[in-house]
């Protein structure tokens, strides 16, 4: 045969072959989709993971002495059938002669936790043993033992408890919350109502929920969780703890399938510090701040609205590092800042003196920082003083921005609570239908700054009202101190 012929014959081959390889891919492919769907599918069943983790789950049971109080008795008729029934129901020891006067007495509370390492660390809630005179143990075995506080932190909701025991515990890893999507399958042990060891599961509603808190990062889950499921853990199908169960949304104190666990990666930091310390020690940069709207990122030509805008910088480590007001922080430690709540986050879990690079975006152009972080917990137990301010201008009055405004004198400062040597404008008034009142700005409020420059007389604020006009901008950025606590608020200049 001839090469021509060769190559010939073997370009039919392939074409023969060709549906038989697309028919093999398909088949590869259909079965991937197949396994990747039965890996998320719901498992067959939950008992395998239930008896994995159970040793290491336990019951808290809390004794606290409430101290006795004096009552008043209900007003009587004297020798009414009813007199004796009040005077037994008020002091029913017999004790303090009927004067209302009641014994202490020993209240009960219940709660979860689980176990974390087999020398007895033990993570469960703060609220569950807060004010505890007493904390037993139950494990699943049966055994019972008494616990001691390592640590709490009232801000996460997190308590760390230690138990002694003769033999090595059963105990639960922590995994990667980061890693749980939404749509995942958990699984939460506990104690609700009492009604010990019990096992639920659903999936992940929502993650990065906040609720009330600073550091708040909860997972959202629809697996039941009721009164005594708190402290308990939530886990992940690998049977490792990915959050800690602490709080639901209910009309009526039952479960309505809206539940939430901490994350394990707000947790595990709280008890690597918890465990070494005995309290947190959290970061602290030393600076207020706001998000950054759009009106405000338009205001100062920055080209996104994210990033933490500073509001004030008092004495500490931010402002010895060179931090101004106005500025917006990008970059925390090399990671990016998409708003103020994350960044509390990256600040709060950084080392206590750790020297971190901050981005900052400053008059149109971005600078980096190098401040050495102070902890938080003695920042906030320390008065911040105020910081000295020029003397104040001599008063004058004028309408502008949808407000009255006019200089501080003594006796604004006095009305206001203000210090001696504080400077700026103040809204006299405001007109209720204009974007000032819309944006939150309210009569009494002080303007101290306009273009992230000092105003001490209307001419200030006029000359930059002018500048920003001339520079283009539709609204200029204004910092609004009410009470003492700033904001930023872009007024428009149109």
């Amino acid at each position: 045969m001839t090469p021509q012929a060769l190559t010939l014959s073997a370009r039919n081959d392939a074409a023969r072959l060709r549906p038989v390889w697309a028919l093999l891919l398909g088949i590869a492919l259909m079965l991937a989709q197949t396994s990747l769907a039965l890996a998320r599918a719901a498992p067959e069943s939950f008992a395998d993971l239930a008896e994995k983790i159970s040793p290491a789950v336990v019951n808290i049971t809390t004794s606290t002495v409430i101290a006795g109080h004096t009552g008043v008795n209900p007003m009587v008729p004297e020798g009414s059938p009813f007199e004796e029934f009040f005077r037994d129901f008020m002091n029913p020891d017999g004790n303090g002669g009927g004067d209302g006067n009641r014994p202490p007495r020993r209240s009960q509370a219940l709660g979860s936790g689980f176990v974390i390492s087999e020398d007895g660390y033990i993570v469960t809630n703060n609220h569950v043993i807060e004010k505890a005179d007493e904390i037993q143990i139950e494990f699943f075995s049966g055994k019972v033992l008494e616990a001691k506080v390592v640590g709490t932190d009232p801000n996460t909701d997190i308590a760390l408890l230690k138990v002694d025991s003769d033999a090595p515990l059963a105990f639960v890893p922590f995994g990667s919350s980061d890693l749980m999507r939404v749509g995942d399958w958990v699984m939460a042990m506990g104690n609700p109502l009492g009604q010990g060891f019990s096992v639920s599961a659903g999936i992940v509603s929502a993650r990065g929920r906040a609720l009330s808190g600073t550091y708040d990062d909860y997972i959202q889950t629809d697996a039941a969780i009721n009164r005594g499921n708190s402290g308990g853990p939530l886990f992940n199908m690998d049977g490792e703890v990915v959050g800690v169960n602490t709080a639901i949304l209910s009309p009526n104190g039952g479960s309505i399938g809206i539940g939430f666990a901490m994350s394990s990666a707000v947790v595990t930091n709280v008890v690597d510090q918890l465990k070494e310390f005995g309290e947190t020690r959290r970061g602290w940069l030393g600076v207020r701040i706001q998000d950054v709207t759009d009106d405000v990122a338009e205001a100062i030509g920055l080209q996104e609205a994210k990033g933490a805008l500073v509001t004030d910088v008092p004495e500490g480590p931010a402002a010895e590092a060179g931090m101004e007001s106005g500025d917006v922080i990008m970059s925390f430690d090399g990671h990016d800042v998409a708003d103020t709540r994350g960044l509390v986050r990256q600040v709060g879990n950084a080392p206590v003196g750790k020297a971190v690079r901050v981005v900052v975006f400053r008059e149109g152009k971005t600078q980096t920082l190098k401040i050495t972080l102070g902890r938080r917990e003695t920042a906030e137990a320390a008065a911040v003083p105020a910081a000295a301010k020029p003397n104040a201008p001599e008063p004058e009055a004028k309408q502008m921005l949808g407000l009255t405004l006019t200089p501080l004198t003594d006796e604004l400062r006095g009305q206001l609570d203000l210090g001696a040597d504080a400077e700026g404008l103040v809204v006299k008034e405001i007109d209720e239908t204009g974007e000032a009142y819309e944006k939150g700005l309210r009569a009494g409020d002080v303007i101290t700054e306009a273009g992230q420059r000092k105003v001490a007389v209307v001419a200030d604020l006029e000359a930059r009202v002018d500048e920003a006009r001339e520079a283009g901008r539709k609204s200029l950025l204004l910092l609004v101190r009410r009470q003492g606590e700033p904001r930023f608020v872009a007024l428009s200049v149109d």
